[in-house]
């Protein structure tokens, strides 16, 4: 079965066999999910945030995808609101340079990544688990968390709880378990919502009772308040009391005797006196 050349075909040029199917390069399906955001399926954008189950996002295709509900992917579906993520707070790579373009006459290391651990500086490429904080949002590498055992942030020192530890990109064991403490967490601020809904309503009960009280207060001092404007009014019709206006004059009072009359100057016998009185002074006679 030679050719002419003396050639012994081998088998796969002579048997069409199964081709094998395409394999996926994990390196750079990797480098693509630590990079991209879940959503939009472009470059993160900072600012960049991750929800509950520890995917990336840019936090612009969070509020569009809030907006337009149908621009969220069923991925993202346990987004209802933006307090359903948490921004993060990343620490820069000093050796990242940016990206660059492809020349080909040179080596371009993609698996650079722009930011790195805080504590022990491990790049945040995917080849090692990352992890952040639910409550204060830091970000630094799983193999720093537990080295360092502690309950209070390595770069805040902010403390901190089991369950506020999410992995980053989890997959497996690890997305169940992000995914129980996603629902733990839902329960645990429903709870809080509910004991401040009811503080709300005893401080209400409270401030509707103190504002009775000041009402009935007010109530009574204008009370007695009339009591004493009546009392100052009968004290207005006492004699004695108008003696003190204006218009009060000896010579009209009927109660008031002619002796005590003729003392004053207002008395009809003042015009026949010739020289001062010895109670009133009056300059037309001196």
């Amino acid at each position: 079965m030679g050719c002419d050349g003396g050639t012994i075909p081998r088998r796969d040029e002579l048997v069409r066999v199964k081709k094998k199917p395409e394999q996926k390069d994990k390196d750079a399906e990797l480098s693509f999910r630590w990079k991209h955001c879940a959503i939009r399926q472009l470059p993160l954008q900072p600012p960049i945030v991750a929800c509950g189950l520890g995917r990336l996002y840019s936090k612009e295709a969070v509020i569009e995808g809030l907006l337009d509900r149908s621009m969220l992917p069923e991925t993202a579906a346990h987004i209802k609101a933006i307090r359903d993520v948490r921004d993060l707070n990343l620490t820069d790579n000093p050796a990242y340079e940016g990206p660059k373009a492809e020349k080909g006459d040179c080596y371009v290391d993609g698996g650079r990544s722009p930011y790195i651990c805080p504590v022990i500086g491990l790049e945040m490429n995917g080849k090692y688990k990352y992890c952040f904080l639910w409550s204060c949002g830091c970000v630094m590498s799983e193999r720093a968390l537990k080295e360092v055992k502690t309950k209070v942030c390595h770069k805040c020192q902010q403390p901190f709880e089991e369950s506020d530890v999410v992995i980053i990109n989890a997959e497996g064991d690890d997305l169940t378990c992000m995914e129980d403490r996603l629902l733990a967490r839902k329960v645990q601020r429903k709870a809080l919502r509910k004991r401040t809904h009811d503080l709300e309503k005893v401080e209400n009960a409270t401030s509707v009772e103190v504002e009775a009280k000041n009402k009935k207060k007010i109530k009574k001092e204008e009370s007695e308040g009339s009591s004493k404007s009546v009392s100052n009014r009968s004290s207005a019709e006492d004699p004695a009391y108008k003696k003190s206006k204006d218009s009060y004059s000896v010579a009209k009072d009927p109660k008031a005797t002619e002796v005590f009359k003729s003392l004053f100057t207002s008395h009809k016998s003042a015009g026949e006196q010739t020289r001062a009185h010895w109670v009133t002074y009056n300059p037309f006679y001196n």
